[in-house]
């Protein structure tokens, strides 16, 4: 991976703010929460935002978080909040592929765009406005913000060493989402259990191998108990979006104050997760090998070479399959095709030991 060399960290900074710039009234955003809190960067970035947006807007804009089915069951979180059953929701695009298959490609890519170039794309390419257009041609009653990005995902964990891609052919693993459909290309029989069932499915041999998150997520699993060969790159996730929704009434009636506050407060969060999950990630590796045994595998370029195979198979399929999939990615990658320029020139080589 190449690792983004500089983020820009937004300062959520009022100065001279007189008390009529938050004349209307205070607005309470109730926002349920895909992701425990308590989960580094995915969720716990909601609650970073929560605990600075009041004191940063004088109180006229709070964030009330509800975890994971407390108030919002993860996966109806969109609908909510078009309906205005709850006026906020913070999630992942990737949670809508059932109905939105394009969602995807603003959730995670497989070989990328890694952050840096992921979020040059999305401000300063036409991302954001694809991100917007995707939900308003959906009907769905939405204001979406980007609103966090964290760092790769781990390849998985396998009970067995991979060296071939003839090894992949009939193995049982956990993965989702468009990584999960390039396995299933090379013959992997994936499923998408939650995170306890993953644990138990790896003890009991129902599993040979896994896909969960980044290695300090997968800690919190005890996958290092359970597997001792941890790949990487997460080919399949280089950088994963977060998204604050709001319901698009409520968003009307803000003041320009209120909508700026929310932006500045999200891009922010987008540099703090970054930051954060790359932080915390290399302890955890160390770790898992000096006190579990782990091995850190790197996948081979011929392995890279039939994943990357794999996964121009799958764009094809979903472009052919959704219009808007195949705008987005057209987009994306003529974005991706000017940038390669400054990428390959810009950032030095990734160092193998």
């Amino acid at each position: 991976m190449r690792i983004l060399s500089v983020i820009s960290v937004t300062t959520v900074t009022l100065l001279a703010l007189s008390g009529s710039a938050f004349a209307a009234d205070r607005v309470v955003l109730k926002v349920p929460l895909a992701f425990s809190t308590q989960l580094p960067g995915i969720g716990s970035t909601a609650e970073w935002i929560s605990e600075r947006i009041g004191t940063a807007s004088a109180g006229s804009v709070k964030m009330k978080l509800y975890e994971p089915g407390k108030l919002v069951a993860p996966g109806e979180i969109l609908n909510a909040v078009s309906t205005g059953k709850v006026n906020a929701g913070y999630a992942t695009a990737g949670y809508w592929t059932g109905t939105l298959p394009a969602a995807q490609l603003f959730s995670t890519v497989p070989f990328g765009p890694e952050a840096g170039e992921y979020l040059a794309w999305l401000w300063y390419g036409n991302g954001m406005q694809l991100y917007q257009q995707l939900y308003d041609q959906g009907g769905y009653n939405v204001k979406v913000l980007l609103c966090g990005i964290v760092a790769p995902e781990s390849s998985g964990w396998f009970i067995t060493d991979i060296k071939t891609v003839e090894q992949l052919k009939g193995l049982k693993m956990r993965s989702i989402g468009l990584g999960g459909q390039v396995l299933r290309k090379l013959g992997v029989q994936t499923s998408t259990e939650s995170g306890r069932k993953i644990v138990q499915s790896l003890r009991d041999k129902s599993l040979d191998a896994a896909e969960f998150s980044m290695p300090a997520i997968d800690r919190m699993l005890g996958l290092q108990e359970l597997a001792e060969y941890n790949y990487f790159p997460g080919w399949h996730q280089q950088a994963m979006t977060m998204e604050l929704l709001i319901n698009r009434e409520t968003w009307n009636r803000m003041n320009q104050a209120q909508r700026m506050m929310v932006d500045l407060a999200c891009r922010a969060a987008i540099a703090d997760s970054f930051a954060y999950t790359e932080a915390i990630q290399a302890s955890v590796m160390a770790n898992n090998a000096a006190q579990h045994g782990v091995k850190h595998r790197y996948w081979s370029q011929e392995m890279l070479a039939a994943f990357h195979e794999a996964w121009l198979e799958v764009v094809d399929e979903q472009a052919g399959k959704d219009p808007f999939f195949k705008k987005v990615w057209q987009d994306m990658s003529e974005f991706r095709g000017k940038y390669a320029l400054w990428k390959t020139n810009a950032f030095l080589p990734r160092a193998r030991q």
